[in-house]
């Protein structure tokens, strides 16, 4: 493991000198921020936790500086793992950005195993040292803090009861088939029902299209057929388990990461039975820790009120920003919280991570509550501008009229405009990493990307 590459030679210096015309002004700027020993200090820790041994044995990982900017990189432009690597290895300025020079680029399956190492904690580590820096540059001071939340939407396709079964059901017989070929065969051939469940889902499909009680009586007739083939696999699964079991010591080590996934994905395909016979023939469709995925269990089921998107299927995320449209703090909750319980934790993560309460506190209606205010203000914020749109009072209405309010309000808009900046410009409105940690790294890095654009700006000669 290293940190860098080794010093460029004389002809490298001399090409990389040409090639800084080329650059984007915020470019210079992040290139020099990216220096910071404290960045590369916090990636070649996190490279040498990937296995015990990873500091001395095995062949040179990709030096720490050049998995930090190349992630990054990725990030800020939004591309693939394999567009990453095609444009660096095609682009001489993304070359000198990233440091490698004349050295082989990493491959896109290097490149994702890189991003796995470097987990959430480590993002959540780099974004803290990068807010560091902007306060020491002087592009943010914490005097004024405005928060509020989104939704982060995950990579799934839109959830149906029938969808799920269709899904756990190829999963299962999938997996099944592969224990059988690493295990050199089972005692009983396993079945592939799989056609048969496509059938089914088909059936629903057009059923669902026939209004009245025919149509319905012929949807629960469906599902019911359905949900046979679906209990018919899961025996075949719990058949395939015992028999892992019972293997001998040598077998059953080959096929045992394939039997703990088979075991985990059974529990959730039996999850969704019980929903699927709750919604279709019980008619409660309010399910508690109703499952939306088979792969990102996490989904939630969201209503924001959207006109255009009345749910959205992922998990809220809450934004803050300082001066110069930093975003100072982020954060994914696995169960939705309400806003209202928000505010004061954000305030706190503010003091923490910039060492002053904020003198003016900025939200939406959302995280208005009398104790929210009080508390606010017990902290040492002088002016907190939530209006609240539950009360008639005239007197509350006078306070919300006064100059500074107003003002406040007018500059929490631009948190909007920052979640749908780092949405569009750097993909953070759907998440393409799998899992709730996966969507902690997404949202993170769409925030650094976001951060350093704003930091090279405001830093940029071109702006002085």
């Amino acid at each position: 493991m290293k940190l860098r590459h080794a010093q460029p030679t004389v002809w490298e210096g001399l090409f990389a000198e040409e090639v800084a015309e080329l650059w984007e002004p915020w470019m210079r700027v992040v290139d020099e921020l990216l220096e910071d020993e404290a960045l590369l200090d916090t990636v070649y820790d996190a490279q040498g936790k990937r296995h015990g041994l990873s500091r001395v044995r095995g062949r040179q990982q990709t030096p720490a500086e050049v998995a930090l900017r190349m992630l990054i990189l990725k990030h800020v432009r939004n591309w693939s793992y394999e567009t990453l690597e095609r444009e660096v290895r095609a682009n001489v300025v993304y070359r000198s950005f990233c440091r490698v020079g004349m050295e082989k680029v990493p491959d896109a399956k290097t490149l994702v195993r890189l991003g796995q190492v470097i987990g959430a904690e480590t993002i959540a580590e780099l974004h803290d040292r990068i807010v560091a820096l902007a306060q020491e540059q002087g592009v943010v001071q914490g005097r004024k803090m405005r928060v509020d939340t989104t939704v982060v939407e995950t990579n799934i396709h839109y959830p149906t009861d029938s969808g799920l079964l269709n899904d756990g059901a190829r999963i299962l017989t999938r997996t099944m088939k592969k224990i059988a070929g690493k295990a050199g065969g089972l005692k009983r051939k396993v079945r592939d029902r799989t056609r048969s469940v496509s059938k089914r889902v088909i059936a629903i499909a057009q059923a669902v299209r026939h209004k009245g009680m025919d149509g319905e009586l012929k949807r629960q007739r469906e599902y019911r057929q359905l949900l046979r083939l679906t209990r018919q696999i899961l025996n075949d699964s719990r058949r395939v388990q015992l028999e892992v079991e019972a293997l001998p010591a040598r077998r059953r080590r080959g096929v045992q990461g394939l039997g703990k996934r088979l075991e985990a994905m059974a529990d959730q395909v039996r999850r969704v039975v019980r929903q699927t016979k709750v919604r279709v023939f019980g008619g409660m469709t309010q399910f508690p820790d109703k499952l939306l995925s088979l792969f990102e269990a996490h989904t939630e089921i969201i209503r924001k009120g959207k006109a255009s998107k009345p749910n959205e299927f992922g998990n809220v995320v809450e934004l803050q920003e300082a001066e110069n449209q930093i975003i100072t703090h982020y954060e994914v909750f696995e169960k939705r919280s309400s806003d209202q319980h928000l505010l004061l934790p954000a305030i706190a993560a503010h003091r923490r991570k910039l060492g002053r309460v904020p003198g003016w506190v900025a939200a939406d209606a959302g995280f208005y509550s009398r104790a929210n205010e009080e508390g606010a203000t017990a902290m040492g914020v002088k002016y907190v501008s939530i209006p609240n749109r539950k009360t008639r009072s005239e007197q509350r209405r006078r306070w919300e009229k006064q100059r500074w309010f107003k003002r406040a309000q007018a500059w929490r808009t631009g948190c909007e405009g920052r979640i749908s900046v780092i949405k569009r410009r750097h993909g953070v409105a759907r998440c393409r990493y799998h899992g709730i940690q996966g969507m902690r790294r997404w949202l993170g890095l769409g925030v650094i990307a976001d951060n350093l654009i704003n930091i090279g700006r405001y830093l940029s000669p071109q702006n002085g």
